[in-house]
């Protein structure tokens, strides 16, 4: 498939884009939208709605704390089974053939070029958007949202909540203390992934390359899989990040 035949895909929304609160969003696993040029990638209805497929939550939850937090909010409209946005092109994982328990027919045996038509139609817009947000800010701190199963190849996972970082800390660990004095979830640092498993690449990318304080939030998908949970863990961490970056960045936390 060329580049031509997917360059219409609608790849990616930008809401609340006027926030002028101290913080950007990003979810990028917010969507379940496999375009109809991909014939469900060959999947199932059960593997096409799981989380393989998607972030379950994640984005009832980010567009709270987008309203909670009055900040900018890019999320992305494709399944992350069609190119996860949160992974380079040469990640060998960025279009998988295999995503937990399921095979993916659609993405097997694809040549360079079919892998690097998806990465300009899917990866490029998204990203091309989260730094259009950024130039036009003076600062902010950038925040990706994202949820996680509570059981991962048969393993059950005690933590709730993951504040996870690439080489600057400085705000995933004031999320930790803000967490452990509240004492409402389990919480822990680089939890249930770390920056090794590739998952900070958009950290990287446009918080640290920029200087920003950045974290990467994962909440476990039981906790905000219908909108009331949601909108309830929304208005906690907004009010964690709150006290986070005030404790390592007062002026930008007064923003």
């Amino acid at each position: 498939m060329s580049f031509l035949e997917v360059a219409g895909w609608d790849t990616v929304d930008v809401t609340h884009a006027k926030g002028r609160g101290s913080f950007v969003l990003l979810c990028e696993h917010a969507g379940l939208t496999i375009p109809e040029d991909l014939a469900e990638l060959g999947l199932e209805e059960p593997a096409r709605s799981s989380h393989a497929a998607w972030d379950i939550g994640a984005r009832d939850l980010a567009e709270g704390m987008a309203k909670d937090l009055d900040a900018p909010l890019i999320a992305g409209r494709l399944s992350r089974l069609v190119y996860d946005l949160n992974r380079p092109l040469e990640a060998p994982d960025c279009i998988p053939a295999q995503s937990e328990r399921f095979a993916v027919p659609g993405n097997a045996g694809l040549s360079d070029s079919e892998k690097r038509a998806r990465f300009e139609a899917v990866h490029e817009p998204f990203h091309a958007a989260v730094s259009a947000v950024l130039n036009a800010r003076e600062t902010a701190a950038l925040v990706t949202v994202h949820s996680f199963t509570p059981v991962y190849m048969g393993v059950p996972r005690e933590v709730e909540l993951g504040f996870l970082h690439h080489a600057d800390s400085r705000l995933a660990e004031a999320a930790l203390r803000v967490e452990r004095t509240c004492g409402s979830y389990r919480a822990a640092i680089n939890e249930p992934y770390d920056a090794s498993d590739g998952v900070t690449y958009s950290l990287r990318k446009h918080g640290e390359a920029r200087g920003l304080p950045s974290v990467m939030i994962e909440v476990r998908n039981d906790l905000v899989d219908t909108p009331a949970k949601a909108q309830a863990m929304a208005v906690h961490l907004s009010a964690t990040l709150k006290a986070a970056l005030a404790a390592i960045s007062p002026a930008e936390a007064a923003l």
